[in-house]
């Protein structure tokens, strides 16, 4: 993702000397108010007036309330500045558990071409969904039993990023498509991935997650990709209720035909995903 910065005149005294030291010694660009007061010992009041000036200098930008972003000095005058949004995330989370997740993950493995302007995040509690300098965080809710299948990735700043595996950000596009950019982002994804994905993982994932929906999505998208050299197909279509169908893109109109061995309605033509995976 792009940075985002505006311009204006900055100057430095001691005590903001003193701050910006500590966080390069902490390796941090991102701090809060509590790290202000830790650092230079100042009252809450003080701490207020103090990140307060260093907005209006142009020497951080606030991002939310109490959470700020050092901006960078060889940037010169800029004075409101995002940096990588990415970066942001362990700083909304701090001790809860989160993963980047969707089309951010996606964009972070390489899986797709198509750039995500959402930070999409996925927790264990209800967040709400807020922007940053025109950049916007949706937090998505799992239970307990579904958080699983997460790596952690390390970016420039020494930032540690919790971030679903390959295999994870499939199955979550599966589910949840319009996060991911569609169903079609999705299968371009598992097939530009397909020499990096461990497709019997990836079956387990699914039945671990155990969505219907899912399941049969995956199901089809390995047949017509013919990515499935262990021969998962016989136990995919097992665990399948009979009878029932789900759309192949929820979130397009219920069109197309239905196919019995997946319980799909195929909203998308196949043709249309096999001609996809060349654009």
């Amino acid at each position: 993702m792009n940075s985002i910065y505006k311009t204006r005149t900055k100057t430095i005294g001691p005590q903001s000397a003193k701050l910006l030291i500590s966080l390069h010694e902490r390796g941090q660009s991102v701090f809060t108010l509590s790290d202000v007061q830790e650092i230079l010992g100042l009252n809450e009041t003080s701490v207020r007036q103090f990140t307060h000036k260093l907005v209006q200098r142009g020497i951080a930008t606030r991002l939310k309330p109490g959470l700020f972003i050092l901006v960078p000095f060889e940037l010169g005058d800029v004075s409101t500045f995002l940096g990588d949004p990415l970066m942001l995330v362990p700083d909304l989370f701090h001790d809860e558990d989160y993963y980047i997740s969707h089309g951010s993950a996606m964009e972070l493995h390489q899986m797709s071409t198509q750039p995500f302007l959402v930070v999409s995040v996925v927790s264990l509690l209800r967040k709400r969904n807020f922007s940053i300098l025109g950049t916007e965080f949706r937090f998505i809710r799992n239970k307990p039993e579904h958080f699983f299948g997460i790596v952690e990735v390390w970016i420039p700043n020494r930032r540690k990023l919790f971030v679903s595996d390959r295999e994870r950000t499939i199955i979550d596009g599966l589910r949840q498509p319009e996060y991911s950019g569609g169903i079609i982002e999705v299968s371009k994804a598992l097939w530009n991935s397909r020499g990096k994905i461990d497709i019997n993982k990836l079956v387990g994932y699914a039945m671990r997650v155990n969505i219907c929906a899912v399941i049969r999505r995956l199901g089809f998208l390995i047949d017509l990709f013919d990515l499935d050299p262990s021969n998962n197909m016989d136990a995919i279509q097992g665990v399948l209720p009979p009878n029932t169908y789900s759309k192949l893109d929820p979130g397009l109109p219920p069109s197309g035909q239905h196919i019995s061995n997946w319980g799909l309605q195929l909203n998308i033509s196949p043709d249309e995903l096999l001609l996809a995976r060349t654009t």
